[in-house]
């Protein structure tokens, strides 16, 4: 039966008015969020705002005061064994017996979920890269090293999420440029949904199609960093870098002098048409380029400045 396109934009996972209270105390509040498919999907928020403890009531780690999480369609709530086989996790550290090689972890692993073969177990080493080390003892590698050994661990049963919870942590620029590759090929080749928390701006901003910031246990908005598929790129400030931006914004009828240029809110389209007319009219158009806001100033903003976790 084909894919229906429905079928195909239907969100990997929904979180639906999720409430999470330790006594008097609540963590997460009405919490209520869809995590396309096929995307890198970061989860920011200052320290305490919830992060870890939704990812937690996402694996099922602990219990969901209120409101429901629904994976590939399935509740947590009620049908907690078909909705976490769809999902593959590492919460925190990747736990590995350090005394057997990587490919013995894989093997061990293995005996507990259905359907994994051999050819799984090596098409995964070989798409988090340590087909070099893998019959090395786990005790011989790196933090990076083992956080891809967890990776492919979690990737076994070909789940269609996977959640990571600050997987960059203690690793080097190298190593997390190698995870951040790894979880982009992840997405192209095996089809698979990534849901990362990360307290790295910079790397979210680098690794992540878009984000999800909480506060307070709320969710406060969500950003989209990079254009997915057919998804149309919103109205954004660009700048037309010309020879003479104030006859430029004459001809124009609207926008602002700024930085050599003349600043305009358009859309994809509507930047090639006013190119095209700048040219038409003899400017000579230098370049053009989006005057987009980091995530870090965004994040900023949107928190008041508090620090992230």
């Amino acid at each position: 039966m084909p894919v229906t396109a429905e079928v195909a934009t239907k969100p990997v996972a929904s979180l639906i008015g999720v409430t999470k209270k330790m006594g008097s105390k609540t963590l997460v509040s009405d919490l209520t969020l869809d995590i396309p498919p096929g995307q890198i999907f970061g989860f920011l928020g200052p320290n305490g705002a919830g992060k870890t403890t939704t990812i937690r009531m996402m694996v099922g780690l602990i219990s969901i005061s209120r409101g429901d999480i629904l994976i590939c369609g399935r509740s947590i709530k009620d049908h907690f064994e078909e909705a976490v086989a769809n999902i593959g996790a590492i919460v925190e550290n990747p736990e590995m017996y350090k005394f057997l090689t990587g490919y013995q972890n894989l093997r061990q692993y293995a005996r507990m979920v259905k359907g994994v073969t051999k050819q799984r177990i090596d098409e995964v080493v070989e798409l988090v890269g340590l087909g070099q080390r893998i019959h090395d003892k786990v005790k011989t590698y790196s933090l990076g090293m083992r956080q891809r050994l967890g990776v492919a661990q979690a990737l076994l049963h070909r789940p269609k999420l996977l959640i990571l919870d600050e997987p960059t942590n203690g690793l080097d620029p190298q190593g997390i440029r190698e995870l951040r590759d790894y979880l982009r090929r992840l997405c192209q080749e095996e089809g698979t949904t990534v849901f990362v928390s990360s307290h790295l701006l910079s790397e979210m901003e680098l690794m992540c199609d878009s984000v999800a910031i909480i506060q307070n246990g709320r969710l406060v908005d969500v950003k989209q960093l990079k254009t997915v598929g057919d998804a149309v790129l919103p109205v954004q400030e660009t700048l037309f870098e010309v020879n003479d931006p104030e006859a430029a914004l004459a001809l124009i009828g609207r926008g602002a002098v700024k930085n050599g240029g003349i600043s305009i809110e358009a859309g994809r389209e509507e930047i090639a048409e006013l190119n095209a007319r700048l040219v038409a009219a003899g400017f000579k158009v230098y370049s053009i380029r989006a005057l987009s806001r980091s995530l870090e100033d965004q994040f900023l903003e949107i928190t008041g400045g508090e620090g992230i976790g």
